[in-house]
Order: C-alpha cells, then structure tokens, then sequence
C-alpha cells in the first residue's frame, strides 16, 4: 500500500472465476478473472487510526480485479478493408440516389 505499511499475503484472498462479457470460447472456458479480497476490519497489519481512514473511504471490504491485458494493435486484413470499401460505395450509391435531378 505505502512505504510504510505492507499487508501480508495471508490477509488477502484471491478468488479466480469465469470472466462475463463478450469472448470466444476460450474467454467463456478460462478462469481469466482474479479478484483479490482484503477484509480491512480483521486486518492485523492496520492500525486502528488507519482501519478507519480506509472503511471512510472504501468501504469494510476491498476487492478488485486484475488488470486487463494490453491489447496487441494490429492493421485490418484484405477481406475486412475490402468489406469496407464496400459498404462505403453502397453508401454512396444511397446517398446519390437521394439528391435531386440536375436542373438544366
């Protein structure tokens, strides 16, 4: 937490499970969320001055999950540029059909 206090491993559980949201199947199969769990009010590592700084602010128990990985930028194939270069001219197509005739 800070130079000054370090909390020790057996104060924090850490609990892993199925991630929700989007995926394939990999993502739905994988335990790939981690949740470490820290029980402020049992905390020996705490003072009591401390203890009552982090339930003002945070609440009696703390959990969070862990970081997401960073995502790899990658550039689009052929198929998916070609698939956009598409939809852009039907597009086009649309819009041109809606403007009015050329007056001469």
């Amino acid at each position: 937490m800070t130079r000054s206090v370090s909390l020790p491993l057996s104060e924090i559980e850490l609990r892993v499970s199925r991630s929700s949201g989007p995926g394939g199947q990999h993502a739905q199969k994988s335990s790939t969320r981690v949740e470490a769990i820290f029980e402020v009010e049992s905390s020996e590592a705490l003072s009591e001055v401390q203890k009552r700084r982090v339930l003002a602010k945070a609440g009696p128990v703390i959990a969070a999950l862990a970081v997401p990985r960073r995502r790899v930028p990658t550039s689009p194939g052929p198929q998916a540029r070609e698939r956009r270069l598409e939809e852009k001219r039907r597009r086009a197509r649309t819009k041109a059909l809606r403007r009015a005739p050329d007056a001469d």
